[in-house]
């Protein structure tokens, strides 16, 4: 299944629960990127010892 079908599944779906309709696939992912190209562009942006996602701490997936 695709994007595009995951998408009218859902807007299926929500209609017939009467909730709102998601938002079309791939709407967000220019700020995702945009807010992602500038963290990594900020200075001190390295994951160092002192940071959540440095050496030693598990990752959200538990890996």
């Amino acid at each position: 299944m695709n994007a595009t079908q995951q998408h009218l599944l859902d807007l299926h779906r929500a209609a017939g629960l009467s909730q709102p309709a998601p938002p079309p696939p791939g709407r967000h992912d220019r700020s995702v990127l945009r807010d992602l190209y500038r963290r990594l562009r900020r200075p001190g942006a390295s994951s160092g010892p002192g940071t959540p996602s440095g050496p030693g701490t598990p990752s959200p997936s538990g890996v």
